[in-house]
């Protein structure tokens, strides 16, 4: 009986002291944030809904289809996260009809966040070329770096 109390308590003990935090859950927009653009209409500047979008992005070993959406007024596209300097992302507004194609150039910049998420990386001094531009007319700049995905970054005019 003697043993059996002290089996209980050290089993007790063993696992009030093996609890540890919750370093292993990445929350609340921890990890690397994704780039956020949205849409405009070239002859009046102003926002606008598109009906579809498709989207892919190169992340290296070719075109990676992010889908289509409907109804689309932004839409968040995450980068690379390896050391090249720029990403290319396509777009598309029909099934079969024409794909723009555009580089987005950054420097990057590594912060530590915790064991559970890792690395998390911020993207400064983003520009942006447009080197197809059908469905997409022009590009305007919105703000220069990624932090958080509050705020638009890229703004593609149809």
């Amino acid at each position: 009986m003697k043993y059996f109390k002290f089996l209980i308590i050290a089993c007790f003990l063993g696992t009030l002291f093996s609890c540890g935090g919750d370093d292993d859950i990445c929350e609340s927009g921890e990890g690397t944030p994704r780039m956020k653009v949205a849409f405009k209409s070239s002859q009046s500047g102003k926002s606008i809904t598109l009906d579809s979008l498709y989207v892919a992005v190169d992340y290296g070993s070719g075109k990676v289809p992010l889908g289509w959406v409907t109804k689309a007024d932004t839409r968040l596209i995450p980068l690379r996260v390896d050391d090249l300097p720029y990403t290319e992302v396509y777009f598309k507004v029909a099934n079969k009809g024409a794909e723009s194609k555009i580089r987005v150039n950054y420097t990057t910049k590594s912060t530590y966040v915790s064991p559970g998420c890792g690395i998390k990386k911020n993207y400064e001094n983003l520009s942006s070329q447009l080197i197809t531009p059908n469905p997409v007319q022009n590009l305007e700049e919105g703000q220069n770096q990624i932090e958080n995905e509050d705020k638009t970054n890229l703004y593609l005019l149809f």
